[in-house]
């Protein structure tokens, strides 16, 4: 399956999306980027300190989110992002219209329980309810899916890569 749709994979912490965004891209046929490379040194130490960013301090993120993406517009790609709010979204698609958002849900305890259990990340699980509580669901108008992160990784993909097909028609 190949696409020249740019797709961001979108979710709270500790949903998969560094180990989901890779997958769906090696089937999808295009390159990945992680989003969490975009951060300005700055956001990533507030974030290992348990604070969490402002709008202010995003807005530079999901800028060079959005000129990685308008790069690949017509070519594909997928990146992570954690897109909460659509603020968030709407500036990324104003950098790069038609991307489509792959949201990657599920239930708080499981995600925690892999917030856990991962080692080396600076997103420690006390911020967990903060994004919970800034998270704002895909609209009807969003060119997205959402996708339940229960599973394997690679069924995460799986699912992923067919909801995004089904999005094709």
């Amino acid at each position: 399956m190949s696409t020249t749709h740019v797709v961001v994979v979108m979710g709270v912490a500790g949903t998969g999306k560094t180990t989901v965004g890779p997958l769906l891209a090696a089937r999808l046929g295009v390159p990945y980027a992680e989003g969490d490379d975009f951060h300005p040194e700055a956001n990533i130490a507030k974030m290992s300190a348990g604070t969490p960013l402002t709008d202010d301090d995003r807005w530079p993120w999901l800028d060079a989110i959005g000129e990685w993406a308008h790069g690949r517009a017509g070519l594909g790609g997928v990146v992570s992002s954690s897109a909460l709010k659509r603020s968030y979204r709407d500036r990324l698609r104003a950098a790069a219209p038609g991307l489509v958002f792959v949201h990657l849900t599920g239930d708080r305890a499981l995600i925690e329980e892999r917030m856990r259990q991962r080692k080396g990340h600076f997103m420690p699980t006390a911020l967990l309810d903060s994004q919970f509580a800034t998270l704002q669901p895909l609209g009807a108008d969003e060119a997205g899916v959402d996708v339940d992160v229960a599973g394997t990784p690679a069924e995460i993909a799986d699912r992923a890569a067919d909801a995004l097909a089904a999005l094709d028609g």
